[in-house]
């Protein structure tokens, strides 16, 4: 028997509420909980017994034996955007914006855009994902603009992303109106507001979505999943996730994973740590959050990076925040687990403040820091943490 933990909030939104109680058998695919507002529908995906539902998550005991082709089916439908919110479908590579919500929006004449930048380092469950399904990216991209009236379909990826180029280059081959379309081979090149500049040379201020450009992009995973849902009547059960760091086997990419396993599943599975190491990182090198081994694979789970342990500086450190990088929260806590004493801090200078949040105003074209290093300096800091993209 194995514990599966589904974490209710998977998605912009409030937490699920669980309609399953504790006892209770349930089934892959089966639905478990229900978004109350905006959200998504979460599903078990694998068979077993409740053991544990309280606010923030359901435990479900697998079964040992299991069969992955087999699952309960969403509702039938003639209605693709049905389809999508009965799978609960929601952005895989980014917060878990509910997809149906997404593309409930009409862009006619606009362009439906396919985000294949793999933008992260380190990460490759997407690229390796875009090699393999190419065909079934593709159907999933025409799928979408039917729904939302787009006129282009584009393909935004790095040249770098050579097999995966190829592969998606013949898949769209018979399709005129999809076509593949080269990102800077930079960070963040995935940051949405990137793509719309780079691609339809529009430049979106801070807050701004791509709707305003009368386009939409969606995770090229998150589209793999409109395609099953439609065609095989499959829920957002599994996903796709990079494994790497100090691990035995690196770069390992686990396909089609039971949402829900815990982290240190991959980890025995790559052959277990490489002696020493530090923290798991949930999600990429830039952005993402420390983890335990005992965190569960979610639907916007990218990656589960194993560190070094963290030099011991023990120095005044100043701490220099980006919105595409780390913010101050992560800064300071990387900055105490070196034993380093924070004495100042800085934003970039392209932060700028919109509806609460600190917002870059042209992601992925980076200022000189001069200014705020010197600053950081003259209060102390004998060294920089800096979570700035380029500079």
């Amino acid at each position: 028997m194995e514990k599966v933990r589904y974490l209710l909030k998977q998605h912009v939104g409030g937490p699920d509420t669980p309609i399953v109680e504790e006892g209770q058998r349930v089934r892959r695919g089966e639905l478990i909980a229900e978004p109350s507002g905006l959200g998504a529908n979460i599903h078990a995906s694998l068979n077993g017994t409740v053991i544990s539902v309280n606010d923030k998550s359901i435990d479900i005991d697998a079964d040992e034996e299991q069969n992955k082709d087999d699952y309960v089916h969403i509702p039938d439908s003639d209605d693709y955007l049905t389809d999508i919110k009965n799978a609960g479908i929601v952005g895989a590579g980014g917060a878990g914006f509910p997809t149906d919500v997404k593309l409930s929006n009409k862009i006619t004449g606009g362009y439906l855009i396919a985000n294949a930048a793999e933008c992260e380092p380190l990460l490759c469950h997407n690229t390796e994902v875009e090699e393999r399904y190419a065909n079934q990216i593709v159907r999933g991209m025409k799928y979408m603009m039917e729904i939302t009236d787009a006129k282009v379909g584009y393909i935004a990826t790095k040249k770098i992303h050579h097999a995966a180029l190829l592969a998606l280059g013949k898949a769209c081959k018979n399709e005129p109106n999809i076509k593949v379309k080269l990102l800077t081979n930079m960070y963040p090149a995935g940051d949405e507001r990137v793509i719309v500049r780079q691609l339809l040379d529009i430049v979106l201020k801070p807050g701004e979505l791509p709707i305003k450009a009368n386009a939409i992009i969606q995770n090229t995973e998150t589209i793999k999943r409109i395609t099953e849902a439609i065609e095989d009547r499959k829920p957002f059960i599994d996903k796709d996730i990079t494994l790497d760091g100090r691990i035995k086997e690196h770069s390992t990419v686990f396909e089609n994973v039971p949402i829900g396993l815990p982290a240190k599943k991959f980890i025995d599975a790559a052959g277990g740590y490489i002696s020493p190491h530090g923290d798991i990182t949930v999600g990429g090198p830039f952005t993402g959050k420390t983890g335990t081994e005992e965190t569960p694979v979610t639907k916007t789970t990218g990656a589960f990076l194993v560190a070094m342990p963290y030099p011991q500086a023990h120095k005044k450190i100043g701490l220099l925040e980006c919105e595409c990088g780390g913010q101050e929260p992560r800064l300071r806590e990387i900055a105490e687990k070196m034993g380093s004493e924070v004495v100042a801090f800085r934003r970039c200078k392209r932060m700028v403040l919109v509806n609460g949040r600190y917002r870059c105003s042209l992601p992925g074209i980076c200022p000189g820091q001069a200014e705020a290093v010197l600053g950081m300096k003259k209060e102390g800091a004998e060294v920089i943490l800096t979570g700035t993209c380029q500079d």
